[in-house]
């Protein structure tokens, strides 16, 4: 049996100031619990609709629909900001926690193992960038950090920066090479004059409609379409 002070510390944690004061997080879902399990990641406690009560869940659940099992999970020391070879994803400013979740979900799928994120990126453990990952975020290294001083860390280890623009060369016609930083605008203003002026490419997902169109791609989308088309260039 849940206490109210457990309930309510448990239902706490749907706001960030409560995350950062526990330093826990909330997973929901057979899946995504068991993402947790098999991570390394500490899961605190696991609750089950079966031991607790329907009623019990849904008071603590952050779910219209409550799932039959939710975990509390232990949040990891950040990690230590280093480049290295390879290729990675750099994020300017993506507020939207779906994109962000997204993102990392696709970082998972095409082996990217690093996303280095701008510090006023939506938080990594915001309950709706962690579904939306549906598990990515138990393998995906997400470093936050100065943005523009990893651009220079990237140009000065002589390896590429890439940023999307919609004035930029046709990703499709130029020479992409298989490491650097991709770096992935916001999603209203795209990506900063600072960062902008760090980076060494600048690349455009082109339209194939003729005449009126859509006025860009979402930025989960752009990413991607542009990951896909960085890994098919190195079968």
């Amino acid at each position: 049996m849940l206490s109210n002070a457990e309930i309510k510390r448990i239902k706490s944690l749907k706001d960030k100031k409560f995350r950062d004061l526990y330093g826990q997080f909330v997973v929901e879902g057979e899946k995504m619990v068991q993402e947790a399990l098999d991570s390394q990641f500490h899961v605190a406690e696991v609750y089950r609709a079966s031991e607790i009560g329907s009623e019990a869940m849904a008071r603590i659940s952050q779910m219209s629909s409550p799932s039959p099992v939710l975990a509390v999970v232990d949040k990891p020391e950040p990690h230590a900001l280093a480049v290295g070879r390879g290729l990675c994803l750099g994020l300017d400013s993506v507020r939207d926690p779906g994109n962000m979740g997204t993102i990392l979900r696709l970082a998972d799928w095409f082996g990217i193992s690093v996303v280095f994120a701008s510090m006023d990126c939506v938080e990594l453990f915001n309950p709706k960038v962690v579904q939306a990952s549906m598990g990515s975020v138990f393998r995906v290294r997400t470093v936050y950090c100065d943005l523009p001083d990893i651009c220079r860390r990237f140009r000065l280890m002589d390896m590429p920066v890439y940023g999307t623009f919609l004035d930029g060369d046709d990703i499709y016609s130029t020479v992409l090479a298989g490491e650097g930083l991709i770096v992935m605008g916001n999603e209203a203003n795209g990506i900063s004059g600072e960062v902008a002026s760090e980076c060494t490419s600048r690349l455009c997902i082109p339209t194939f409609a003729s005449g009126r169109t859509a006025e860009s791609l979402n930025v989960a989308a752009a990413c991607a379409v542009t990951v896909s088309e960085f890994r098919r260039r190195q079968r």
